[in-house]
């Protein structure tokens, strides 16, 4: 982002919305798209140490391991893709619109923003703990009693982590898109 320019195309456009200045605009813009890329960097490390096991561990045959497996990696793969074009979507409507039009824009992506985490995060969620339940049986059988006990107790902690996080990103997100309709 070439912030020098949009600032001074920025400031000499008259804008009667709430939200701050450009300046201010850019720090939180990239706040949120430093968030984002931690967020795709977490599922992409998870995803190829998923896949890995995946190529290791699977066997040829079809079964529940394997089912389960799939659906932890097709969840956290379709996560990463909606967050790789999130963010790439708002990046190009911030530098083809000026002040107004990028404002308004804002408040539709963070209405969008809020509808993907309030449906399509939870299903995602909720297929890649479906997933984790399918693989405990397998892990049960071929491991010891101890290593599974940490594999379940470390793996529910992990899940109640990223719930927490999930939902702080919401509470976020949600009071960023109130504070750009003005309330």
């Amino acid at each position: 982002m070439k912030n020098d320019n949009l600032s001074q195309i920025w400031k000499s456009q008259p804008s009667d919305l709430s939200l701050d200045g450009p300046d201010n605009i850019i720090k939180k813009a990239k706040k949120q798209r430093n968030g984002q890329l931690i967020t795709i960097a977490v599922l992409s490390v998870t995803l190829l140490i998923l896949i890995s096991f995946t190529i290791k561990y699977a066997n040829s045959n079809w079964n529940n391991f394997t089912l389960g497996l799939l659906f932890m990696i097709s969840s956290l793969a379709f996560r990463v893709i909606i967050e790789f074009i999130s963010m790439y979507r708002k990046e190009s409507q911030l530098i083809m619109l000026d002040n107004v039009a990028y404002q308004k824009y804002l408040k539709a992506y963070y209405r969008m923003r809020l509808r993907t985490n309030y449906i399509i995060t939870p299903l995602c969620f909720g297929v890649y703990i479906f997933g984790f339940t399918m693989l405990l049986p397998y892990f049960k059988k071929e491991f010891s009693e101890g290593f599974y006990k940490y594999i379940l107790i470390s793996g529910t902690i992990s899940l109640v982590i990223v719930a927490a996080i999930i939902i702080n990103s919401l509470v976020k997100e949600h009071r960023f898109l109130n504070h750009l309709k003005g309330k």
